[in-house]
């Protein structure tokens, strides 16, 4: 970690500080305290177990994807690891941009090389883009509709996010079932660009963008010869999001507030699609906002509404910054992969 990282870590405290210092100011801290008694402590413990549970998911989909035969042994932990340190370096960096690299460091430091630990994160990106694109699709249709009627300032934000996604996946598909085209449409597209901006800045768009349509296209092959590692690593993943996306139906079973596991996941993803397009690490402020706006639906008492959304924040980012710090710190044996047949 370096200044850059430290400075993410102190944005994010102080936002979520401050975030955090209005809400006590405009609620009773008895209220608060009152609702904090009244916890069920088991499902408080399950809160923090969904997403250990999601990261132990993660941790065997990199184990799956990087199995083959002859491969040396690795430990748990050395899997285990990376999730929690893509969970740390995510939080402290603006739209989460140094979760990939750093993924691509702790396999580096647990001794894959380069372009195989580049490979196995590209499957499960690809992996994780497709299951994500299904889940996205089908909040939007089942739940869209509750987010419009009660909080339409929210749905603006809530619709650009899923925009942002749907885009992205669009066009991640297109690579790996329109190859040809999507390249076509790229370099037509780089061309358009060439007449109203400098060339040589389309050009180098254009080679980078270029480059990595090839790679994709290249990982998504591999992944279709290896059906039975393509299987299991969905399997997983879907497990993964749906521990993940379970965390706030059950943040409001520890509060005792009945509610339905459909209408609080739907409302959860939503909040997920709204967190991607702001531009600050661990998208404080308006990750604590979205999450006050849509659960008031779901809880009356306001006191009540702190705490949920207090649990929530810690144990789905603050947790894994914590679990990161340690991952970071504690690596595991090196071991040099073998060479590929």
């Amino acid at each position: 970690m370096n200044k850059k990282h430290l400075w993410g870590v102190l944005i994010v405290l102080a936002i979520s500080a401050f975030v955090l210092y209005t809400d006590l100011k405009s609620t009773p801290l008895s209220e608060i305290l009152g609702t904090a008694h009244g916890l069920n402590i088991w499902a408080l413990i399950m809160v923090f177990g969904l997403m250990l549970l999601s990261y132990v998911c993660e941790a065997g989909i990199l184990a799956t994807l990087a199995h083959r035969k002859d491969e040396p042994k690795r430990s748990a932990w050395s899997f285990l690891r990376i999730p929690i340190i893509q969970a740390l370096f995510n939080a402290i960096t603006p739209m989460s941009t140094g979760g990939q690299p750093s993924q691509l460091a702790a396999m580096i430091q647990m001794g894959m090389e380069v372009g195989r630990s580049t490979s196995i994160l590209l499957m499960k990106f690809i992996i994780y883009q497709i299951v994500v694109f299904f889940a996205y699709v089908f909040t939007i249709i089942f739940g869209f509709h509750t987010v419009m009627t009660k909080f339409a300032g929210l749905a603006v934000f809530i619709a650009i996010g899923f925009l942002i996604h749907i885009s992205s996946i669009i066009f991640l598909l297109a690579i790996m079932f329109a190859y040809r085209f999507t390249k076509r449409a790229t370099n037509w597209l780089m061309d358009l660009l060439g007449k109203f901006m400098k060339k040589e800045r389309v050009e180098n768009w254009r080679k980078a963008t270029l480059e990595k349509i090839d790679t994709f296209y290249a990982e998504s092959q591999k992944l279709k010869k290896e059906k039975n590692k393509l299987v299991i690593a969905s399997v997983l993943t879907i497990l993964q999001l749906l521990f993940f996306y379970s965390i706030p139906f059950m943040v409001l079973t520890a509060l005792n507030v009945p509610c339905s596991w459909s209408s609080v996941t739907q409302m959860n993803i939503m909040i997920i699609m709204f967190m991607a397009i702001i531009p600050i690490p661990g998208a404080s402020g308006g990750a604590e906002y979205s999450f006050q706006t849509l659960f008031s639906t779901f809880i009356s008492s306001h006191g009540a509404l702190i705490l949920a959304m207090f649990v929530w924040r810690f144990a789905t980012y603050f947790f894994g910054m914590i679990l990161g710090i340690f991952g970071w710190i504690f690596k595991p044996k090196r071991i040099k992969s073998t060479e590929s047949n």
